[in-house]
């Protein structure tokens, strides 16, 4: 079946078992951290915000991609651009890229949701995303990426468009790979900078630990020199606070890394329902040290394997133009099933959660 028929078949599901509005409409805003230009490589104190919401009438949409205009590399559903929101009041979802990631390249994801009824809040995390160079802060200050979405979730109620149409009593997080680690930081973990020193000194080679294809200068096996930098103590200080999203009311994972930086009795605290879904074939968040932890530790969390699928098939939709040139599409070979199940669990759960 192909990408766009099982999209299609998707969505008509949604759409039938949510009255949800048929046209989805993005909006750009933009806000700051007070770590935002320390991350960003141009030291710009600007984080980019992209909305998904359920739109009025039926503006025309148009694709999102992400490429050369002429020649896109990746498809992640479609929206029309600054349409008048749909009467009413929404639930809510921040959502967090992977390392290296955009928004736009969960689009898939925050899209089919916004078309089942959400507004839908995604941030570029500054100096860990493929708008612009990664950065060592970007990289390494983790902890700051649930900041990032607090910071987002705050402007977007201070937004006369948006205040009116979200519902502050039934918010929910989601994430990709480090986004699935800022989901659960965001709803209630803690940061352990040591516990993943020590994890990554006695498996250098785990694929959280390794060099990332994003940025391979890089490597989370420097963590024990972080550790001993004089300037990095107050960071680590504030590492291991609280970054939690007040009224975050339910998480869901795809394909979580860096689950070794968390705290495992901040895990085994866990309030909220949890839900996580990882592919059988993911070398670069393996689901025994990163899925299979969470899971175990954090009280009722439900866990999905996925037969065969990848870390990167959770991206969006590998085009043509992608083959050979953009290494994580060699082994994205089972996106439509992972697309599928993602929206079907991710729905399942904030379906139940934020009623």
């Amino acid at each position: 079946m192909s990408t766009l028929v099982n999209r299609l078949l998707v969505g008509l599901a949604l759409i039938a078992s949510t009255g949800a509005a048929a046209t989805v409409g993005e909006a750009h805003r933009t806000t700051t951290t007070p770590s935002t230009a320390l991350r960003n490589a141009d030291h710009s104190p600007t984080m980019a915000i992209t909305i998904w919401y359920p739109a009025k009438g039926h503006a025309k949409e148009s694709p999102l991609t992400i490429g050369p205009p002429g020649l896109p590399l990746f498809a992640s559903g479609s929206a029309a651009a600054d349409a008048p929101l749909a009467p009413g009041r929404f639930p809510v979802i921040l959502l967090s890229h992977g390392f290296g990631g955009t928004a736009r390249m969960m689009g898939w994801f925050g899209t089919a949701l916004a078309r089942a009824g959400y507004v839908v809040i995604a941030v570029d995390h500054p100096g860990s995303n493929g708008r612009g160079p990664i950065t060592p802060n970007g990289a390494s200050w983790w902890w700051e990426r649930a900041d990032d979405l607090k910071a987002a979730w705050a402007t977007v109620l201070a937004d006369p468009v948006f205040v009116d149409h979200v519902d502050v009593a039934r918010l929910g997080v989601a994430g990709f790979s480090a986004g699935g680690f800022t989901a659960l930081v965001a709803g209630g973990a803690r940061v352990d900078v040591r516990h993943f020193a020590d994890f990554c000194r006695a498996h250098p080679d785990d694929g959280v630990c390794a060099p990332q294809m994003e940025a391979p200068t890089l490597s989370a096996r420097d963590v024990d020199a972080w550790l001993r930098d004089p300037a990095m103590q107050s960071r680590f200080r504030e590492a291991a606070g609280d970054h939690a999203v007040h009224g975050a009311r339910a998480v869901f994972i795809m394909a979580p890394a860096l689950v070794q930086a968390l705290a495992p009795a901040s895990l085994r605290g866990m309030q909220v329902p949890v839900s996580l879904l990882v592919g059988t074939a993911d070398t670069v968040a393996p689901p025994a040290t990163n899925t299979d932890v969470a899971a175990a530790l954090i009280p009722g969390a439900m866990a999905q394997r996925l037969p065969g699928v990848s870390h990167y098939d959770f991206l969006g939709d590998c085009l043509p133009a992608a083959t050979h040139v953009v290494p994580q599409c060699d082994t994205a070979n089972r996106q439509n099933d992972a697309h599928a199940a993602a929206l079907r669990a991710a729905l399942r759960l904030f379906g139940a959660a934020l009623r």
